[in-house]
């Protein structure tokens, strides 16, 4: 009778209860008998852990990227087509994007019954993969680097030439035409364009001595002018060009393309594992812009260096108990001081209308103070935020692009890359040495 009366939430907590009281005490008995087992086999194979940790936070944080760049394209395309865009799902149509992710995820997720049933389910975990575990060698802050490989530069090629494997086995294993011709293109196309974007580096390599990506950003400090941009302009209109290939965006996306082969490899895919192929595409424009940003455009350090060094003119430690008082008050007079001029302005106003509104002008104020103070007084906070806006203005990049750019054909797009993207790298590279030859003398 007890039990009827529950709601299904009391019922679940009923179940749950015991369950959690039985599994907390007996994983508090395993880990004070398993305690120094643990710990000492972490501290054995610390590298490991740290990577798998690292994979892992990454992971974690690509998702939420696929959300953001997925609404961004969608509102700046609109915009550019004077349209509004998404404007139902949370402010401005925010959420808009998430819901879509959330669509795709709980469709069916159907398998045809003459596919390859392991390497059709392993594709697109392997596309995802090779997007995902190439942001762990980049350097988004001096001191914030998942993963600083000495050879981060070579590891990200490698890794990320592992998605045309993905393309492939997708293609193959489908069992259908236009899924095995659209893996071919994409493959053909990220090989062809594999081979200048990797060489067009290379002359970085020559200048400063390394593969690893932090010391080439840190190689670029100093003004706008010793970015890599200006030090190697041909080098970096190849590896944009490469990337955007590399990308699968405009106009280097007919593989995939609707009108040209359905859609591609991803033909015979449905929900959650053509997700992941979504979702690795809008990562892949998130990584490469990050890449380009830390290679050709200094990373994280700012355009012009300027040397400040604001004194606090009060020593917030000698407040003592004080601190938290003026923490506490602080709130409500700044709340009092901007709602009072509201309320006092305009008679239709009511006092708790203008209580909300002084309380989010003093957060927005009080939030700008704080992120203003962060940007001086923090150099890594100021780094991150440098690195941040250049790897977005490339972003926006890539989506005025794709809205205002025609599509060419694969034969074209081939032979652009090898007729004239590797010569023009293997030339960069030759006159990257030379000058450096010359220079050494």
């Amino acid at each position: 009778m007890a039990w009827s009366r529950l709601t299904p939430g009391g019922r679940a907590l009923a179940v749950l209860l015991p369950i959690l009281s039985i599994g907390g005490a007996a994983l508090t008995a395993l880990l004070i008998v398993a305690g120094p087992f643990i710990g000492a086999t972490i501290g054995a194979n610390l590298p490991i852990v740290r990577f798998l940790a690292a994979s892992v936070i990454t992971f974690l944080v690509t998702v939420p990227v696929a959300f953001l760049l997925i609404y961004m394209e969608m509102k700046i395309i609109a915009l550019m087509n004077l349209r509004i865009g998404p404007d139902r799902i949370g402010p401005a149509g925010a959420v808009m994007s998430v819901v879509h992710g959330l669509k795709v995820l709980m469709k069916e997720d159907y398998t045809p019954p003459s596919v390859d049933v392991p390497v059709f389910t392993l594709a697109p975990v392997v596309v995802y993969l090779a997007s995902f575990m190439t942001l762990l060698v980049i350097p988004f802050a001096p001191e914030l680097t998942s993963m600083g490989f000495e050879l981060g530069l070579l590891y990200f090629f490698a890794i990320g030439g592992l998605s045309v494997v993905g393309l492939m086995m997708a293609g193959w294993s489908s069992f259908n035409k236009y899924s095995l011709l659209g893996g071919i293109r994409a493959a053909a196309q990220a090989i062809s364009y594999e081979i200048p974007l990797t060489l067009s580096v290379v002359g970085i390599v020559i200048l400063t001595g390394t593969l690893s990506l932090p010391k080439i950003v840190a190689a670029q400090d100093g003004s706008f002018l010793d970015w890599f941009i200006f030090r190697q302009p041909l080098a970096a209109i190849i590896f944009f060009i490469a990337i955007t290939a590399e990308a699968n965006r405009t106009p280097f996306d007919n593989a995939e393309a609707d009108q040209e082969i359905v859609a591609g490899f991803a033909t015979e895919y449905s929900g959650m594992r053509f997700g992941f192929f979504f979702f690795a595409e809008y990562v892949n424009v998130f990584i490469v812009s990050a890449l380009f940003s830390a290679v050709f455009l200094g990373g994280s350090n700012p355009p012009i260096h300027i040397d400040v060094n604001p004194q606090i003119l009060i020593d917030l430690s000698a407040l003592g108990i004080g601190l938290p008082l003026i923490a506490g008050i602080a709130p409500v007079l700044g709340t009092l001081l901007f709602a009072a001029p509201i309320w006092f302005a305009s008679s239709r106003v009511k006092g708790w209308q203008a209580l909300v509104a002084g309380f989010l002008i003093f957060g927005g104020v009080s939030t700008a103070a704080v992120g203003i103070w962060a940007f001086v007084m923090l150099p890594p906070v100021a780094s991150l935020i440098w690195f941040l806006i250049k790897t977005f203005a490339l972003v926006f990049t890539f989506v005025w692009m794709r809205g205002t750019l025609p599509r060419a054909r694969i034969d074209q797009l081939m032979g652009f890359a090898w007729k004239w993207l590797l010569p023009a790298s293997l030339l960069n590279i030759f006159a990257t040495a030379f000058a450096v030859l010359i220079a050494g003398r």
